[in-house]
């Protein structure tokens, strides 16, 4: 099987990146960063975006379209001409932070390009005196972006290529006119990209209001049932007092270290967060009603292991740059049948076994009957734990997070707080975990039978000649 590009024919089944039409240097570079050969998204999609088609793109997180649309847009785009050729949509900060980071390395053998963030949640001024410095590539949060267009201070009259990365979610989340209002402001003349995990029927409205002839792209990769266990288990209609008895009970059993439970709106989120981490669980929140620092430490705790669970919803949770999880969690049956794969999909990644756990009542019979239909698989309600586990110790993680009132504007570098952790006295190198920097903040994760000391350490001696205010999250 082959596909055309305006280099010629590629066989479908030459999965080396030297197969196809990219600029050397960025083939030298995925030698240097191990990338080995391309995944199915890649196979599928690279010829269609570097012959300069639109394409619609669905595939699950993981899957390598993050370097699929950067190769892409990195081999299109003109070094020497100082002005924006690319805008990638992320519909979070996180995400937008992930696929800049991304691009840099995919970057790194072409000089002089640069990548610009623009996301809400920081302060608006910095990124205006950016702006005016100039860059090639902007990836940002549509909500932040038709700020800056709203205010002048952002020109997109040069974009060659638009990027829509986790479409689904930037529509979920409300997003649609704020999209409409910035493609309004791009050339008609471009390339645009469109990449999803799921396709609503809004996926279909947007792509015809937007994109000339795409084509289609569906990566044939899906989760691997042989890693994932899935159990089922039926609770009562309207009672979520007995989902989080079932979900205690199923903690309590399996002894997760790393899960993350998926419940359907925020106010269930943090209910069962706040009652999780009032029975000793080592619990966190994610929804979209957190201020952005709150957000960050609940990300950073969870990243870091200083907490084994994190409650989000779908909208929160998605496109995060999270490890894999030992289990997953539904407090109710997802809205559809590709959440419910997407969620579970978290688990059971490179080779490693995972469980998934779903709650589900007689209302919700029916979205268990599409899911059998989806899976083609028959689904059997399972027995849950025996209330005398409840007996069981909880798992507590084993790290906690130190949260240092100084950062990257203060030049302190990793190498410094490990330094001033290990030093005389001090705790030992495996004791420290991941260490996070900021602008004005750091995060430093840390054995919690060493917390008295490395808080000692931290608050007592000195960073870079000076004293910050170190605290316990």
């Amino acid at each position: 099987m082959y596909t055309t590009t305006h280099s010629g024919m590629i066989p479908l089944n030459d999965k080396t990146f030297s197969s196809l039409p990219l600029k050397p240097e960025l083939i030298e570079n995925l030698a240097t960063l191990e990338y080995q050969e391309m995944t199915d998204i890649q196979l599928q999609s690279l010829p269609h975006i570097l012959a300069g088609k639109d394409i619609i793109a669905q595939g699950k997180t993981g899957s390598g379209k993050t370097a699929a649309f950067g190769l892409g847009l990195l081999n299109k785009l003109n070094v020497k001409r100082f002005r924006i050729q690319t805008l990638v949509l992320c519909p979070t900060r996180e995400l937008a932070d992930q696929v800049a980071k991304e691009i840099r390395n995919l970057a790194r053998a072409i000089h002089n390009i640069k990548v610009l963030t623009l996301c809400g949640g920081v302060p608006f001024g910095p990124q205006v005196g950016s702006l005016e410095h100039g860059a090639h590539i902007i990836v940002g949060t549509p909500g932040r972006i038709e700020d800056h267009l709203g205010r002048g201070t952002l020109t997109l009259a040069d974009v060659s290529m638009l990027i829509l990365d986790e479409a689904d979610r930037m529509l979920e989340m409300g997003f649609q006119t704020s999209l409409d209002n910035i493609v309004d402001q791009i050339p008609s003349k471009r390339q645009t990209l469109l990449f999803s995990a799921t396709y609503p029927k809004q996926i279909q409205t947007i792509a015809d209001k937007i994109m000339v002839t795409p084509e289609m792209v569906q990566s044939n990769e899906t989760h691997d049932n042989t890693t994932i266990t899935q159990l089922f288990y039926k609770v009562d209609d309207n009672d979520n007092a007995q989902r989080l008895l079932a979900i205690r009970l199923l903690l309590l059993e399996y002894q997760p270290q790393s899960s993350v439970i998926f419940c359907n709106t925020k106010r269930e989120v943090q209910d069962v967060a706040n009652s999780l981490i009032n029975y000793g669980f080592g619990a966190v929140a994610l929804h979209g009603d957190l201020e952005q620092r709150d957000r960050d430490q609940t990300l950073v705790r969870f990243s870091n292991k200083s907490a084994s669970i994190m409650v989000a919803t779908d909208v929160a949770a998605r496109g995060l740059d999270i490890d894999t999880l030992d289990a997953v969690f539904n407090f109710h049956i997802a809205r559809d049948s590709e959440i419910h794969v997407h969620r579970i999909g978290r688990t059971g990644r490179a080779g490693k076994k995972g469980m998934a756990f779903s709650l589900y009542s007689d209302k919700e019979s029916y979205k268990v009957g599409l899911l059998e239909d989806y899976l083609n698989k028959t689904i059997e309600s399972n027995v849950l734990p025996d209330i005398s586990v409840l007996e069981k110790s909880i798992f507590v993680p084993t790290m906690t997070t130190l949260q240092i009132d100084g950062g990257k504007k203060q030049k302190i570098r990793p190498g410094d707080i490990l330094g001033a952790l290990t030093a005389e006295n001090g705790i030992a190198g495996k004791d420290v975990g991941k260490i996070q920097l900021g602008a004005n903040w750091a995060y430093v994760a840390v054995a919690r039978s060493s917390l008295k000391i490395a808080l000692k350490k931290l608050s007592e001696g000195k960073l870079k000649g000076r004293n910050f205010r170190v605290k316990q999250l």
